[in-house]
């Protein structure tokens, strides 16, 4: 992997065009995510909420939601879009949350561009017992024609093996649950360049590269006739989730320690939570999943899509 931290600092500036041509979540991601649809009214963390796209469904479904991301740009425009929501601009590494409050962490999009050494430490901690981790990333359908030209364009994508495997080798969670829904995301002649602009590997090109990227992207499209009533963009949404395990308790304050009769003067006070402005890496929708061999062939097949 190139280094991440042109490519997480992108998003800010292109975070109008993520809202607008980023793909949503179904209902039933979000309910899946916080452990199905009878479990409402959760306390739940979103950890790189980017513009607000899953937490949006979160709070649809009744659950209490703090969401937070490190840009905040992004959380500019989520406020916007859910003022109701409590947010705060921080990453994942530094959460301004108090130990085990949440029975939910959710990260849409971003956990493989958080430093996992120092993150999912943290992410254990602000979990109840018996809380869960839940991650989501979207994946563009390679199965299809169009979506295979589309992805030469942009480029191939990292596999969700290689996304997934700090949850997997962490010590600190349980084996991961999967799930994977099937998702379609409507875009016409002017969204599909804010999908492709918001991507942080088109956002850090140059501006005569980036501009001959839309350009092939924008003839693309248009060589499917389908002008400004738009297509369909096939994803599979695919899921995880996975049980903290029991934790330590957390140190006591000093003024407990205090209370029950001792000093205290070996603890140090509790810091006050800052809120941290500077970017933190997030991790792009589109997962190249299928080797490029697979790609290569069948540009004429039957178009599989059902434009309902």
């Amino acid at each position: 992997m190139s280094d991440p931290l042109p490519h997480a600092r992108s998003f800010g500036q292109v975070a109008a065009a993520y809202d607008r041509g980023r793909p949503s979540y179904p209902r039933d991601v979000a309910a899946w995510m916080c452990g199905g649809p009878e479990r409402g009214g959760l306390t739940v963390l979103e950890v790189g909420a980017g513009t607000g796209k899953l937490t949006e469904q979160l709070v649809a479904l009744g659950h209490v939601v703090h969401a937070t991301d490190p840009d905040e740009q992004m959380v500019a425009v989520l406020r916007e879009r859910l003022p109701q929501v409590r947010t705060s601009v921080a990453g994942a590494e530094e959460l301004p949350a108090a130990d085990r409050g949440y029975d939910v962490v959710v990260s849409a999009q971003s956990f493989h561009w958080f430093d996992h050494d120092r993150a999912l430490p943290e992410l254990a901690r602000v979990l109840k017992p018996g809380g869960h981790l839940a991650l989501v990333w979207h994946q563009r359908d390679v199965r299809i024609p169009w979506v295979r030209k589309l992805s030469r364009i942009l480029g191939p994508e990292h596999p969700l093996e290689e996304l997934t495997r700090p949850l997997a080798d962490s010590d600190l969670f349980a084996d991961a649950e999967e799930q994977a829904f099937k998702h379609w995301q409507v875009l016409d002649r002017e969204t599909i360049l804010d999908y492709v602009a918001s991507l942080s590997t088109v956002a850090v090109l140059g501006e005569a590269e980036r501009e001959s990227v839309l350009a092939d992207v924008l003839a693309l499209y248009d060589d499917y006739g389908r002008g400004m009533d738009g297509m369909q963009l096939p994803h599979v949404t695919s899921c995880f989730r996975a049980q903290v395990r029991p934790q330590a308790a957390p140190p006591a304050p000093a003024r407990q320690l205090a209370e029950a009769g001792g000093t205290g003067d070996d603890v140090p006070p509790d810091p006050p939570w800052t809120v941290t402005t500077g970017s933190m890496p997030r991790i792009e929708d589109e997962i190249f999943k299928a080797p490029r061999s697979a790609v290569a062939d069948d540009d004429n097949a039957m178009l599989l899509i059902d434009f309902r």
